[in-house]
């Protein structure tokens, strides 16, 4: 017998799944998120581009090219309402040769159509708006509305406020098989049943594993993997916008780009596997980013990087997102195959699926939903009086654990203690970002671990630096 029946039962706590989550909870309805690890942000909402795309890219009447254009427009009043950091830096679409340059212009006309605002500059009219931008290049696409992210302060902000919203969050909770019932669904979990009247497939590499549980149209998700160089705050500003190369088969090319927190990101490669968990770096897909990035972007200082890490996209077949409800499974909604655009088209995603899902069930909007969340302490980008004055509140603002990035043990503190907590030192990471800069967490892992076992009492020895099985410690000595 399945324990607890919901209204709505989503799978997957990436940046898809929590956007519909929040969406949910803005129905007076019960909803419920499983995850099978330890947090949300755990998959590939974890290791991208952290890109808004501007929406130029896409096939016109494609739902790539209309979510992509919404969820850029929502981007911004939703950075303002939960308070994660977003900012609109433009992107550049890179032209090295006059042959290429239909190309472009292809590129130019996809982006109109989309509705997107787009330009043509000259060559010399890029070098003029990045100086760093190689001689090579004859032109390049300009669309303004492109923007950066922080793809964990997104997920999370949405993870925190759907929870605020009544949105029941279930970790370490892995659907082992989904059985239709007579009005609804009932999940087979490693932590029992759960029933539902309706599910939504947010699984990322795996959706294409948890649709075809249902479904006997078969879905097929190859894990696209992609390699990354992120450099320290010191390479930061070495380009303003994101800058692209006109794209090929497998995608958008290697990119050069600010992040929020100030770093510069090169990537991705493209490689498909069929491991959906492989994501290990390459000696030689490094050497392919750097190599591809070069052509872009000239004097990048390489020897700033600070580590290197690679991230899965889920690529299905039919290359566009798969939404909506399914023809033969009723009440089962897909949200899968979501790749690039996907973090940019999200939120649009999130109103898509959950306003199909309330028409299903009849659920009207509730009156007492909270549409803001606080955002996260900042201890490091206030004044000093600002921080004297936090500091008289709370003294553990005033020991500062992570010295790279200046954060403080009270910051600490609140991400453990807040709304979905952190449990893990990647969730603490990911939170107040302790341990992401030039050192990658070399000097503060173990009074970060001491801090989380004293504030939630797991043991030492139990501390994971994310799921189970990476633990930190072997034993006491």
């Amino acid at each position: 017998m399945a324990d607890i029946r919901y209204d709505a039962v989503i799978i997957g706590g990436g940046v898809i799944g929590c956007a519909i989550a929040r969406e949910l909870s803005r129905y007076a309805m019960s909803v419920c998120l499983v995850e099978k690890t330890e947090d949300v942000c755990s998959g590939t909402s974890k290791a991208n581009s952290a890109i808004v795309h501007a929406g130029y890219d896409a096939k016109p009447g494609s739902k790539k090219a209309k979510l992509n254009v919404k969820g850029n427009a929502m981007m911004g009043d939703l950075a303002r309402d939960l308070e994660f950091e977003f900012k609109r830096n433009g992107s550049l679409v890179l032209c090295f040769a006059d042959e290429d340059m239909p190309k472009l212009g292809e590129l130019y006309q996809r982006g109109l159509k989309n509705g997107v605002d787009v330009k043509i500059l000259s060559g010399d009219e890029v070098r003029r708006m990045e100086p760093n931008i190689t001689n090579e290049v004859v032109a390049a696409l300009w669309a303004p509305t492109g923007g950066i992210v922080c793809p964990f302060g997104l997920t999370i902000a949405l993870a925190e406020n759907a929870c605020d919203n009544g949105v029941e969050f279930r970790f370490h909770t892995e659907v082992k098989n989904i059985e239709k019932a007579e009005d609804g669904y009932v999940l087979k979990t490693n932590q029992g049943d759960i029933a539902a009247k309706t599910v939504i497939n947010a699984a990322g590499v795996y959706s294409d594993v948890i649709h075809n549980m249902v479904s006997e149209t078969k879905l097929h998700i190859t894990p696209r993997k992609g390699d990354y160089c992120l450099l320290d705050k010191e390479a930061g500003t070495h380009v303003s916008a994101t800058v692209f190369q006109l794209p090929g088969k497998y995608g958008k090319g290697i990119l050069v780009s600010p992040t929020v927190h100030g770093n510069l990101l090169l990537g991705p490669t493209a490689v498909d596997l069929n491991d959906k968990e492989n994501t290990a770096t390459t000696a030689a897909e490094l050497a392919d980013v750097v190599k591809k990035s070069a052509v872009s972007v000239k004097d990048i200082p390489y020897r700033l990087t600070i580590t290197s890490f690679s991230g899965l996209r889920a690529h299905e077949d039919g290359d566009d997102f798969v939404l909506g409800e399914v023809s033969d499974a009723p009440g089962f909604f897909d949200a899968a195959g979501i790749e690039s655009p996907g973090l940019s088209s999200a939120p649009a995603i999130g109103v898509e699926i959950a306003e199909a899902v309330a028409a299903k069930l009849g659920a009207s909007k509730k009156g007492n939903f909270i549409a803001t969340r606080k955002g996260f302490v900042k201890l490091a980008e206030k004044s000093f009086e600002e921080r004297a004055a936090k500091i008289k509140e709370n003294p553990l603002y005033g020991v500062i654990v992570c010295r790279c990035m200046e954060i403080s043990e009270g910051e600490i503190v609140d991400a453990i203690n807040r709304t979905l907590g952190a449990k893990s030192l990647d969730g603490i990471k990911r939170r107040v970002h302790q341990g992401m800069g030039r050192c990658q967490a070399g000097f503060c892992t173990s009074k970060t671990m001491e801090i989380l076992s004293r504030e939630t009492g797991i043991p030492m020895e139990k501390i994971c630096k994310n799921s189970d099985g990476s633990e930190m410690l072997s034993h006491k000595m």
